[in-house]
């Protein structure tokens, strides 16, 4: 990026920033979520119940068998007390598996956060990063746009060994009629919301995941994106524009 470029994005940036700064003071309706609730349990890792409603996520999905996992103390501690989540791993019958996550704010905008700040605080390298457009069918025909990070982390074999380990994974923001795949374009999007609509729109962030072999990275990408394909419609209301 050149010197005018930076200088741009800086100014572009500082806008969103003070925009925010200001708008956080103000009062606004909360739009409704692009996304299915439900009454359910929701359990942190000590299996205490720590939410009563959630994202409606698919129990039954394809060949996986799956359960819903814990949202740790830890992230409760740190997300505002009106996020809502989903949260299932999938396993297939050949022991690999996909997780789904599902974050939803509510009047509190802290709920959402960039991918690429977690999961280098997991352990994880972020090799590559690229927009993908995933073919979603129903309710009718469409490409769901995502981002796609490729990602590796040392792991421990059971003999100690240090191996190197691959993980894909894909996410987006999606709001009532609002798709987004990158973190600044939700935000402006949201801040001209504000601004035009009076609105604070409601914001999911969704992510999958998957680990693989090195080697094994397109593989893995093609099996996570029909999965996606079949997952979505089950609990996303929001849809893209139909294909031509």
């Amino acid at each position: 990026m050149n010197k005018k470029g930076k200088v741009i994005l800086i100014v572009f940036l500082a806008l969103i920033g003070a925009s925010s700064a200001f708008l956080s003071r103000l009062t606004f309706a909360l739009g409704e979520p692009g996304v299915r609730l439900a009454e359910m349990q929701i359990l942190n890792e000590t299996n205490k119940v720590v939410r009563t409603n959630g994202v409606d996520l698919p129990v039954d999905l394809l060949q996986c068998i799956s359960e819903a996992t814990p949202i740790t103390t830890k992230e409760l501690d740190w997300l505002p007390d009106d996020t809502t989540y989903g949260r299932r791993r999938y396993t297939f019958p050949d022991k690999t598996w996909i997780e789904n996550n599902v974050v939803l704010m509510g009047k509190d905008r802290t709920s959402i956060h960039k991918p690429e700040y977690c999961l280098p605080g997991q352990g994880f390298t972020i090799d590559r990063r690229e927009t993908v457009n995933i073919s979603i069918k129903k309710p009718h025909s469409y490409n769901l746009p995502a981002m796609k990070l490729t990602t590796s982390r040392p792991f421990r074999d059971s003999n100690g060994n240090e191996v190197q380990m691959r993980g894909i994974y894909v996410y987006w923001f999606v709001a009532d009629d609002k798709l987004a795949t990158d973190h600044f374009a939700r935000m402006w999007t949201m801040t001209k919301g504000l601004l035009t609509e009076g609105e604070l729109q409601r914001w999911a962030y969704i992510s999958y995941f998957a680990i693989c072999q090195p080697g094994g990275e397109d593989e893995t990408y093609a099996k996570m994106a029909n999965f996606i394909s079949e997952s979505v419609p089950r609990f996303q209301t929001t849809t893209g524009p139909p294909k031509d």
